[in-house]
């Protein structure tokens, strides 16, 4: 999902490419600045938001992992819990199964930081299975507030229109139209 942004575009047109190679980029960009205003929504309803009790990126993984309480305490010790925007793109790519293992608490944290490297193009793994088809979306999600809840929608109307979600299309809608809906 990676759109050229307006810097992008001026580099081209600094590189000299031509014209209709950045007629096709401006083009494009109109995406990213929908993108944009989505990742800006996604930062509001989720601001200040903190880890709490909640299970942790790393904790999650132990668990997958069937490890003892021991291991997993010692995970969620090197986890973050107080700025979600503090983890890595290389770190949620790492714990992506731990979007299977959060509770309402671990979800409501992280998510924010999967969704805004989903739209950056730079998540290596999808976000539709979780938001539209998990069994545990309706304890996973419950936390979130109508703002957040409209951000995840927005989220999810934007990548609905994305080609490496076409397969995913009727599940997106269908979650749109019920678990997302307004």
């Amino acid at each position: 999902m990676k759109y050229p942004s307006p810097a992008d575009i001026e580099e081209m047109k600094a590189r000299g490419y031509d014209r209709s190679t950045i007629e096709s980029a401006m083009e494009l960009s109109k995406r990213w600045h929908e993108a944009e205003a989505i990742r800006d929504a996604i930062k509001a309803a989720f601001a200040g938001v903190k880890l709490g009790g909640g299970v942790g990126l790393r904790q999650a993984q132990a668990i997958d992992g069937y490890e003892d309480d021991e291991t997993c305490a010692a995970c969620r010790e090197q986890d973050e819990k107080e700025d979600w925007s503090r983890i890595t793109v290389e770190l949620l790519d790492e714990c992506n199964s731990s979007l299977s293992f959060f509770d309402d608490e671990g979800m409501r944290f992280h998510l924010p930081a999967y969704l805004i490297a989903d739209l950056n193009g730079q998540y290596s793994y999808g976000m539709a299975y979780t938001l539209t088809q998990s069994s545990q979306l309706n304890e996973q999600c419950w936390l979130l507030n109508d703002q957040q809840r409209a951000a995840v929608r927005r989220y999810l109307e934007f990548i609905a229109d994305e080609p490496e979600y076409a397969g995913d299309r009727a599940h997106i809608k269908a979650a749109l139209e019920s678990f997302w809906s307004d």
